[in-house]
């Protein structure tokens, strides 16, 4: 829930900062990219931190070395939010990352089933999990174009 309330508090924060006369963030577009970016930064830091464990646990049994898998997730997510802050890759690194999205959905399935906690609180449940993830990709989609 954390990251949601990130992107749309962030999203309002650089709109009224356009607004108010940057005009970098004077149009929704690009303060929706710098939002799903921040979002995105900030999520990336739980791969390393201590809610590292909890992703670990995420991960689906079939999949080896979840270990592995968390470190790239997590530096995926930091290289997609960079290049969604680029105009040039913005389009690629939306596209990147609404894939990387459902990629690691059923990672939030299986937490949402087996009761994992992430960092001691428990995950969103599976349906709100969803709307989450819906409004995650539209947002990510929106932000590349």
């Amino acid at each position: 829930m954390v990251p949601f309330i990130l992107l749309i508090v962030s999203f309002l924060i650089f709109r009224l900062i356009g607004f108010f006369g940057l005009s970098y963030f004077d149009v929704w577009e690009t303060s929706l990219r710098s939002a799903v970016a921040l979002m995105f930064l900030f999520t990336a830091m739980a791969h390393w931190g201590k809610r590292r464990p909890d992703l670990i646990k995420m991960v689906p049994p079939a999949l080896p070395n979840p270990d592995f898998i968390v470190t790239a997730t997590g530096i995926l997510e930091i290289i997609g939010a960079i290049g969604l802050l680029i105009p040039i890759t913005s389009n690629i690194a939306s596209l990147s990352l609404a894939l990387l999205l459902i990629v690691m959905f059923p990672a939030n399935i299986r937490a949402a089933r087996k009761g994992i906690t992430i960092g001691g609180r428990p995950c969103t449940p599976l349906f709100p999990r969803t709307i989450l993830q819906i409004i995650f990709l539209t947002a990510v989609i929106l932000a590349g174009y």
